[in-house]
């Protein structure tokens, strides 16, 4: 299967991963103790559209949303509803736009009003180990490269990581191989080629990552209720350092 992008697809994933990126400042600017999911999911498909993109996400069968939104024990995938966000909480939104029939994929668990510090250290881990993981995103590196920081910056810290939710390639269809685990060996795995789009993803829990899956059928959370957390970039691989399609502004 032919992971890499041509000059013209990455000129398209680089528009989508702007459209992606001023969406979500958008919907980030908005957050705040007593707006709801519905409310910023709103402002994510205004915003997205008034760029000239779609939401990736309504292209998922069945799924009408354009971001998912997660609240504390809630990993993944959740719906955005009228629940309102609490001082205290926090807060997680995927959010994806395609342009030209190319997607972009980026998350970011972020605090609503005040949180503990244990909270905050907990999203400053995850933070900082995507940008590490992103690192490792060279041409002649392995995909395992990635998969191996991810785990060792999660798990050094006292976390656990969602095993069995992944990162992956994306471009004409948002979620493509080369699948990214969030755990395993350097060295292992597909090697790296330049100009691949990967969406890097840190998917973790402050207890156990074992998750169940929710009545609506879409939302995953700790099955302990623990904190879970999400941070995730699409990048374009190249022979130094990756190119981030998607950067949180």
């Amino acid at each position: 299967m032919k992971f890499t992008k041509t000059s013209q697809e990455i000129a398209l994933m680089k528009k989508a991963g702007d459209i992606c990126s001023i969406a979500l400042k958008e919907v980030l600017d908005n957050v705040r103790v007593g707006i709801s999911c519905k409310e910023l999911d709103d402002i994510a498909r205004n915003k997205i559209e008034q760029l000239g993109g779609k939401s990736s996400f309504m292209t998922v069968e069945d799924y009408k949303w354009t971001i998912c939104t997660t609240i504390n024990d809630q990993v993944v995938h959740g719906i955005p509803t009228n629940r309102t966000l609490k001082d205290g909480d926090v807060l997680g939104i995927d959010i994806g736009a395609i342009y030209k029939g190319y997607h972009s994929d980026q998350a970011i668990s972020v605090p609503v009003g005040n949180v503990s510090k244990e909270d905050n250290f907990f999203l400053e881990v995850g933070k900082s180990t995507l940008k590490k993981a992103i690192s490792k995103a060279k041409a002649g590196n392995h995909i395992g490269d990635i998969s191996a920081t991810i785990q060792e910056g999660v798990e050094s810290a006292g976390f656990d990581i969602v095993r069995n939710l992944t990162g992956h390639g994306v471009g004409t269809e948002l979620h493509e191989d080369p699948i990214i685990p969030g755990f395993g060996k350097a060295g292992k795995g597909p090697v790296i080629q330049e100009n691949m789009t990967l969406a890097i993803e840190v998917i973790y829990a402050q207890g156990s990552g074992d998750v169940i899956l929710e009545k609506d059928n879409w939302t995953i959370s700790t099955k302990d209720g623990s904190l879970g957390g999400l941070f995730e970039q699409t990048i374009l691989t190249t022979k130094s350092e990756p190119i981030i399609l998607t950067p949180y502004l």
